[in-house]
């Protein structure tokens, strides 16, 4: 009889991510047309840089295409993030 050997297939490293449900919505407005609206998590961006100046998230408004650009702060963060919004990190060079 020939032994079985068990091998992982994909070795993970760094943090698990938790699964977020594909109902998850943000309310957002445009300060452009003044529309207000709920957004998915797919159509969010967030940009954390070294400083609160270029920490951001974006998106497009759906009712006039405006690109909106907005601070987020610590709890920004941590709503979109915990939300399933993908997140973009910026480094600063030397």
């Amino acid at each position: 009889m020939n032994p079985t050997y068990l091998t992982p297939t994909a070795v993970r490293t760094g943090p698990v991510p938790v699964p977020v449900p594909a109902a998850v919505r943000f309310r957002a407005a445009c300060p452009d047309c003044r529309g207000r609206f709920e957004l998915a998590a797919g159509a969010l961006r967030l940009a954390i840089g070294a400083t609160s100046r270029t920490t951001f998230y974006t998106f497009t408004c759906p009712e006039c295409a405006a690109p909106v650009r907005k601070p987020a702060g610590e709890r920004i963060i941590e709503l979109l993030t915990g939300g399933g919004v993908r997140t973009l990190r910026l480094h600063a060079t030397p």
